[in-house]
């Protein structure tokens, strides 16, 4: 074995290293991926989606090639591996590879658009002493269209940026807002039950439940009151297992403004202001490479 030093890129991820952090970022991936699909130097973009536009299958626009539209799609979900912003409409647009139109290719170059004007985002991951596991997760009601099933997503964080997220849809119709935030929560809850036991693989055991924030105050009730459960028999009995790792201390769902929800970025399209207030939220920031030199230039003068 040969020592190569610190980690600077692996397999399109390019990772640099300082005594603030560690960013994490695919520049160079996005550049090769606008330049192949021909769109290295467009008029960017500030949101990667249009606001309360929802495509569907069947929209009556002119198909297009499929293993063109696929490739594209397929580049833009590796995006995502250091871009939860482009999550949703990487995802969104996943669902439509069978039988592509112009109007979602459209949406596809759209987003493509968003990445030029963005091609030196990523996410940074601060020094932060306290390592502490907190979630979030949120859920757009009858976000889909064409089968009326809802869009939920999650994320979570260690004290700076989020480090494991999604935006999937559920595989069932909701009927009411608070069984999709309930269901919502219970995705979530599965996945912070497997984050607690690999953290304690790794020498960083959790102390005491992790905090989920919900903005849906019955999904809160019902995961904690069993009275209330008589209003939700209609909801799978595989979601209520909620239930029992919040009463075994695991996890505590906590109440959070819908307005301040972070993970309504994984779930619908947002204004340009709201969007871009979730994205730094989520940790995802541009480096300035050349700042940061000079700054370590400064220390080593002084």
């Amino acid at each position: 074995m040969s020592d190569m030093g610190l980690l600077k890129y692996f397999l399109g991820i390019e990772v640099h290293q300082s005594e603030d952090g560690v960013f994490i970022s695919q520049s160079k991936y996005a550049e090769k991926v606008l330049k192949k699909f021909g769109m290295l130097g467009c008029h960017p973009t500030s949101t990667p989606h249009v606001v309360n536009e929802k495509p569907k299958k069947d929209d009556g626009g002119k198909k297009v090639d499929e293993t063109y539209y696929r490739g594209l799609i397929g580049n833009l979900l590796y995006l995502t591996h250091t871009r939860p912003d482009i999550m949703f409409a990487s995802s969104m647009l996943s669902r439509f590879m069978s039988s592509p139109s112009h109007l979602h290719l459209g949406a596809a170059k759209r987003l493509l658009r968003y990445i030029q004007g963005t091609m030196n985002f990523g996410i940074m991951y601060s020094r932060n002493l306290d390592v502490k596991l907190v979630g979030y997760c949120d859920s757009d009601l009858g976000g889909c269209i064409d089968d009326m099933k809802s869009i939920p997503g999650y994320a979570f964080s260690l004290g700076s940026g989020i480090f494991s997220w999604a935006s999937k849809k559920q595989p069932t119709v909701a009927l009411s807002t608070a069984e999709a935030e309930y269901i919502s929560a219970s995705i979530a809850t599965s996945h912070v039950v497997w984050l607690r036991r690999t953290m304690e693989d790794i020498q960083e055991k959790q102390e005491g439940c992790t905090e989920i924030f919900c903005d849906n105050k019955s999904a809160i009730v019902m995961s904690k009151n069993s009275v209330e459960h008589y209003k939700a028999r209609h909801i799978k009995l595989k979601y209520h297992f909620i239930r029992e790792a919040v009463e075994n201390g695991k996890i505590e769902l906590q109440y959070y403004k819908m307005e301040d929800q972070l993970v309504d970025i994984f779930t619908k399209a947002l204004p340009k202001g709201k969007f871009q207030n979730f994205r730094e939220l989520l940790g995802v920031v541009i480096i300035t490479l050349r700042r940061r030199m000079l700054r370590n230039m400064l220390k080593m003068c002084l």
